[in-house]
């Protein structure tokens, strides 16, 4: 068995394990890097970069549509959906492409295999290489989640990667989980004109998100003839021939749902399997995933863990960031990571974005608060985009006047959020965003309103 020693062993290389070598390699570190697939983890090879290539196809068609509004006539548009995929997939290879060139500009050590812990310093990868590190990084991810109902395993349900590289539209199509990779491909495919069902078993869609921005994304869902259930408990899928048959429970009413393929999308958990964790100190548990401190640091001294796998929140960037917090610590520089500044996107028609406290937590937890609404049609470039009928809410602590949260419905939602993030992250005040100049005509000049509007001086709209 070849045995390597190392500063940093890194174990998972997607969007957290990837950064943190890169990250930690410029710091000087002697970095190793181990995974059983491809560079790039789920994000890059078949979750948020891939989706978002089948957004930005399935938009477009949309948009073509619609052209007539602008003045543009495109007779019959129609999509290819081979090229479709074409696209995605030179889009995704781009990218890991590159990273893989940046972890070898930087001499990061990547090995491809399976890597399971012998003790708390070593890792065997692939019963070949035996792996001993001054400190090791969890960064393995999370796994789809699975229905245990009769049916669940029938060759038309399929998962959001399976869906990646579908050449075939299928005529209709029935997503068990409105939650976010549900939404976001029940909007893709109804986009690209497939009649889609969305079966969600709590009261409403998008469950981590404020009411309102859920009610409102109904109604768009409506205008793509989409049929969305809520309540609804599935609780077998039968199949003849080429075709499923979803059934689900609605107010102790039996009801059914036939379809041309199922997407089986109820969330993804942690994913620990053949890691060994049972050989290690580390402590975890196969539903909440590896515990870790606000330094990323289990409880095991030299173990720390990043991203999905510690089931703190499912997001690429903040993997990324953990993978930095990590580092940082395991070099001495103490550094703590924060959830008050954490964006999200959902890339839904329209897209919705959040930052930081929403109102539903500040009453909830009786903030004392302040919030303002506005209104796309305020702004002339959401005019000119077709996107009026979206809005923005900022909120402020009424105290301090900080901001504190932010919520955007409409387009251009996942730039929109950038500098409220930076804005909640810095502990900024309406008034610090209110006397900051924004170029006119843009989508941004949404926060200077509303920063005004938390302190009723709204131009554009009234408040």
């Amino acid at each position: 068995m070849e045995r390597l020693q190392t500063d940093l062993l890194i174990i998972g290389a997607g969007p957290g394990g990837y950064v943190g070598a890169l990250y930690a390699a410029k710091k000087g570190m002697k970095v190793t890097l181990v995974d059983k697939s491809r560079v790039g983890g789920v994000c890059l090879n078949e979750g948020c970069i891939p989706t978002k290539a089948l957004v930005k196809s399935s938009r477009l068609y949309q948009s073509l549509l619609h052209s007539e509004t602008l003045g543009i006539s495109v007779e019959s548009p129609r999509f290819d959906m081979n090229k479709i995929i074409d696209y995605k997939n030179n889009v995704k290879d781009k990218l890991v492409n590159g990273v893989i060139f940046l972890l070898e500009r930087y001499n990061v050590k990547v090995i491809k295999g399976n890597a399971t812990f012998k003790n708390n310093n070593t890792v065997i990868v692939s019963e070949e290489i035996e792996i001993t590190a001054k400190d090791i990084i969890i960064a393995t991810g999370s796994k789809t989640k699975h229905l245990p109902i009769p049916g669940i395993n029938s060759e038309l349900v399929v998962n959001s990667k399976w869906l990646l590289d579908n050449r075939k539209l299928p005529s209709s199509l029935t997503v068990i989980g409105g939650g976010v990779i549900g939404m976001e491909f029940a909007f893709i495919y109804a986009n690209l004109g497939v009649q889609v069902n969305v079966l969600e078993f709590l009261p409403k869609v998008l469950p981590s998100v404020d009411s309102e921005l859920s009610t409102r994304l109904l109604r768009y869902a409506k205008q793509l003839n989409m049929k969305i259930v809520t309540n609804a408990k599935v609780t077998e899928i039968s199949v003849q021939k080429d075709k499923a048959f979803v059934h689900y429970t609605r107010r102790d009413k039996l009801e059914m749902i036939e379809t041309d393929l199922v997407l089986e999308a109820v969330g993804r958990i942690p994913n620990m399997e053949g890691l060994g964790l049972e050989n290690t100190d580390v402590a975890y548990d196969l539903k909440n995933g590896i515990s870790v401190d606000k330094f990323m640091k289990t409880n095991v001294k030299n173990i720390y863990a990043i991203g999905d796998v510690t089931n703190i929140i499912q997001l690429a960037h903040v993997a990324s960031h953990q993978a930095m917090v990590a580092i940082d610590n395991i070099l001495g520089e103490e550094r703590r990571f924060s959830m008050d500044a954490i964006p999200a996107v959902i890339f839904t028609s329209p897209e919705i974005a959040t930052v930081g406290k929403t109102e539903s937590y500040c009453k909830e937890n009786n903030l004392d608060y302040e919030v303002v609404k506005v209104p796309f049609s305020a702004n002339g470039k959401a005019l000119i985009n077709g996107s009026e009928m979206g809005y923005m809410k900022l909120i402020q602590d009424r105290n301090t006047k900080v901001i504190i949260g932010g919520m955007i419905f409409g387009d251009d939602a996942e730039n929109l959020i950038a500098p409220i993030t930076i804005a909640i992250q810095n502990k900024l005040t309406s008034k610090d965003l209110s006397e900051t100049i924004f170029a006119h005509p843009t989508m941004p000049e949404l926060i200077h309103e509303a920063s005004l509007g938390l302190n009723h001086l709204g131009i554009h709209f009234i408040d």
